[in-house]
């Protein structure tokens, strides 16, 4: 049973590993649903044992990408292998919501050996059975998906589908919601073997001077709030994927 955690920072990659995950997917901006990182963070976090998957994705929003982006992601793919990572977590559609073979194919071809997930990209692909298996022809070795719902619970019914038509051709990961509460009924409800988690905790700025009729970013989030990871959720997670 595999545990990965989401972090966009040196301190949750930290506490990720002393609560025992198995591997990062590194990324930055968690809070929009993770980007690129900086290639400063990825430094940082590689001296730490524990392998890391980095997330590629330019911007927030649709995967869409305008040929300026493609060309930065390419970019990324070499940047990444060069410096060493485990991995590269990856994805990008056509208009009509297919993947985008031929973008894909080459970001693929360019990461030669390191570990290559499909992110949830794949989660708003126009066909779920259709898009796996264009991923798996693509060599993808892992897909990260809530079964196309808002979360991997609500979607567990297609988690478990995915997984009977891989057949181990791919490994299908959960992930959107995965909490330390929710383990044993995902474990039964869909069959899986990977699970992808967070485990957020909020953490209040040290600032004292506060000028808060200035926002800096998202209406939703706190401008003195912080996110981190969890160790001691990680650690109960992974206690639980152990007794399986």
């Amino acid at each position: 049973m595999l545990l990965e955690v989401c972090v966009d920072s040196f301190e949750s990659a930290l506490a990720a590993q002393r609560g025992g995950a198995d591997r990062l997917e590194l990324c930055g901006d968690l809070l929009v649903g993770g980007i690129t990182p900086s290639p400063f963070l990825i430094e940082k976090v590689l001296k730490l044992d524990i392998p890391a998957n980095v997330l590629l994705r330019p911007r927030f929003g649709d995967f869409l990408y305008t040929e300026t982006e493609k060309e930065i992601l390419f970019k990324e793919v070499q940047m990444c292998r060069k410096m060493g990572v485990n991995g590269v977590v990856l994805g990008a559609l056509e208009a009509d919501g297919r993947l985008d073979k031929p973008f894909l194919h080459d970001l693929v071809a360019e990461a030669g050996p390191l570990h290559k997930t499909f992110h949830r990209a794949f989660d708003v692909c126009l066909d779920a059975e259709e898009g796996m298996e264009e991923a798996i022809k693509l060599g993808f070795d892992t897909i990260l998906s809530s079964g196309q719902a808002p979360t991997a619970l609500q979607g567990a019914s297609t988690l478990s589908q995915l997984q009977k038509k891989a057949n181990g051709r791919i490994t299908i990961m959960a992930g959107s919601g995965v909490k330390s509460t929710n383990l044993l009924e995902l474990i039964a409800t869909t069959g899986l073997t990977a699970y992808h988690m967070s485990a957020k905790r909020t953490v209040d700025s040290p600032m004292v001077f506060r000028r808060k009729e200035v926002p800096m970013g998202l209406p939703m989030a706190g401008e003195f709030d912080r996110f981190y990871t969890d160790e001691a959720e990680v650690r109960k997670a992974k206690s639980i994927l152990k007794g399986k």
